[in-house]
């Protein structure tokens, strides 16, 4: 009895590790998903100059980050 309540927890809690290492990476499922999802706003609620001006901000805001990673990542192993 005491082996089958510790092979249940086991499995419960791989389950729960394999959750979330799943979720981590997004697949190209995932990701068409989100561009339907984003497409079918755009149909059913136009939006405004200043909410496209916001959205267009946020990407170069984002392209910006990702940017300086990368350039601290590579400057990061030119010094080792």
């Amino acid at each position: 009895m005491l082996s089958k309540n510790r092979f249940t927890r086991a499995f419960y809690i791989g389950l729960v590790v394999l959750a979330f290492a799943g979720c981590k990476q997004e697949g190209p499922a995932e990701r068409a998903g989100k561009q339907l999802d984003e497409a079918v706003d755009d149909l059913t609620q136009p939006k405004g100059p200043a909410e496209r001006a916001g959205e267009t901000l946020d990407k170069a805001v984002d392209d910006t980050g990702k940017a300086l990673e990368d350039a601290g990542k590579k400057a990061r192993k030119a010094v080792e």
